[in-house]
């Protein structure tokens, strides 16, 4: 059982491009969805898709590669179930001079970071990636 599948649909993804497969299937949630359709919107994902059955569904996730080299390099989880570690919208910084991305999960829905501060909006941290 995993403990944290937030973590390992990430390591999954990272494992994946280290290695240049296309795509990667994870187990269905909510919380993936709206963290894949985030990836996606910032050019980390070229393509997301619901695959299965009534009550096996799984999510593909299609890698983004430039010039045969993934735009997915390294990923951080920062909130972890041992350690929440929120962040008000004055706390939130760029990751990697604005070569990375921050997601975090906010009243609004799970945001990317440049969203949460134009809504005004903090919350929990949930990972980095550059």
């Amino acid at each position: 059982m995993v403990t944290d599948p937030i973590s390992d649909m990430l390591v999954q993804l990272k494992n994946a491009a280290m290695v240049g497969k296309p795509s990667v299937i994870v187990p269905l949630s909510n919380v993936k969805m709206e963290i894949a359709k985030v990836l996606l919107e910032n050019g980390y994902l070229s393509d997301v898709s619901k695959r299965g059955k009534k009550n096996r569904k799984f999510l593909q996730c299609d890698l983004a590669y430039v010039g045969g080299k993934s735009r997915l390099t390294e990923v951080k989880r920062m909130s972890k179930p041992s350690r929440r570690i929120y962040q008000g919208v004055a706390d939130i910084r760029s990751v990697r001079q604005g070569m990375g991305l921050a997601v975090l999960s906010t009243p609004k829905g799970i945001l990317a970071d440049k969203q949460a501060k134009e809504q005004n909006v903090g919350g929990e941290l949930l990972f980095m990636i550059w």
